[in-house]
């Protein structure tokens, strides 16, 4: 069985290649990949059987490279690399997504290599909102269904989200999506995260650049990563907006 290693640390992945070259019947590709978007890249040309994919890489992290795994005819197996504070290992347990906790020994190695299958769409969805799941806490990733497929946001490349009619606009440092979901529901979950500033706007807190009165006496709200462009923040919450500045 061939085994592609993905991980953005050089020497997290020569301990996982050596392991894997000690285990009878398994083989470690070469190259290995250091992020999601080489990872793709290399299943593509080496078509390996077993992805041994990290979840904390910049750029295309794991969850996200799964969920275009998860598009295809016939993906690889994939088994997550974890650490013990980034996910909750119940979830993992509740989906049955085959996992490794770093460091990773060759016995759980070995036992994970048995056992991988690749994950479905609602296994997936349940490691977007791990901490969820085990009572802990919100979603660490938004899945967005569009023409691409099934796109998983990490919250922290989000910058706010909209209100309009049926949908929510889910914007991000990438760019766009639209959400099924009422912004109700997604102040309630991340509400310690973002702030209302109008009755159809959630922004990031730790985004919030300047307030800003125009012309008009309206009131516009600048955040990181928007460049020029502001928000309208309703008379209503001008005062609450004012408060939570004065204490970032």
């Amino acid at each position: 069985m061939n085994v592609l290693i993905v991980d953005d640390e050089p020497l997290a992945r020569e301990r996982l290649s050596r392991l894997v070259g000690e285990l009878d019947g398994y083989r470690a590709l070469e190259p290995a990949a250091s992020n999601g978007e080489e990872a793709l890249g290399l299943i593509d040309e080496l078509r390996p059987d077993i992805v041994l994919l990290d979840i904390r890489m910049p750029g295309l992290d794991g969850l996200q490279v799964a969920a275009k795994l998860c598009e295809r005819d016939a993906p690889p197996a994939v088994i997550f690399c974890t650490a013990h504070d980034e996910f909750a290992l119940d979830a993992f347990q509740i989906s049955a997504v085959g996992y490794l906790v770093k460091p990773v020994r060759k016995e759980s190695l070995q036992e994970a290599l048995r056992s991988a299958e690749r994950p479905n769409r609602v296994q997936l969805a349940a490691l977007t909102r791990p901490a969820a799941v085990a009572g802990t806490g919100p979603r660490t990733h938004i899945s967005a269904r569009t023409r691409k497929g099934i796109e998983l946001i990490p919250l922290d490349q989000v910058i706010y989200f909209i209100a309009d009619h049926k949908y929510v606009t889910l914007r991000h440092e990438g760019g766009e999506v639209l959400l099924d979901e009422p912004l109700k529901a997604l102040e309630d979950e991340f509400g310690d995260r973002f702030v209302r500033i109008h009755r159809n706007a959630l922004v990031v807190r730790e985004r919030i650049e300047r307030l800003q009165r125009t012309p008009l006496g309206h009131f516009q709200l600048f955040l990181r990563g928007m460049g020029a462009e502001g928000l309208t923040v309703s008379r209503r919450h001008v005062p609450g907006v004012r408060k939570l500045m004065q204490n970032l």
